[in-house]
């Protein structure tokens, strides 16, 4: 753009400046099209937080199931832990990869002997857990135990409190 241009436009701004009165009429035509619009944007958006987070009514607390397996992957992010493990539930049957998901990483330190290295690719494990509703492979850990050690670990907290984990 030339200078000169430039220099007129801001002369012009400068040489009739618009009273308060006039700025506000300008306006109210524009603020009338745009707060319905940001209303009904905001009601729109309200429930998407909500929604984001899943209960846990995939998985079926009422059945437990057991694998046995190796644990080739440990995912430890928010917003939830998961544990891959590759084996079986019965003997016999060809192993395949079972994803386990669990509470935060937060929640699984306060439950007590959780770190991030507790379990780690590589170790021999047994699972228990609630399967999934749709009968994929996985659900919620209950308890995972290293077969090496014998130690266990569980993603309830309130089961560490409770007497005969075991």
């Amino acid at each position: 753009m030339p200078f000169s241009f430039i220099r007129r436009t801001m002369w012009a701004a400068i040489a009739s400046p618009q009273t308060e009165t006039a700025r506000s009429a300008d306006m109210k035509p524009c603020l009338k099209g745009v707060i319905p619009w940001c209303a009904i944007l905001g009601l729109a958006a309200a429930p998407y937080p909500v929604a984001a987070h899943h209960s846990t009514t995939m998985f079926d607390h009422a059945k437990s199931v057991r694998i046995a397996g190796v644990v080739k992957e440990v995912h430890w992010t928010n917003p939830h832990v998961a544990i891959f493990v590759f084996g079986t539930a019965k003997d016999g049957e060809e192993p395949t990869m079972w994803l386990m998901e669990m509470t935060s990483p937060g929640n699984l330190v306060r439950a007590g002997g959780w770190s991030r290295t507790a379990v780690k690719p590589g170790d021999k494990v047994t699972v228990d857990f609630s399967p999934l509703r749709d009968g994929k492979r996985g659900g919620a850990l209950k308890k995972i135990t290293l077969v090496a050690t014998g130690q266990f670990y569980t993603a309830d907290i309130r089961a560490q409190e409770r007497p005969n984990l075991e």
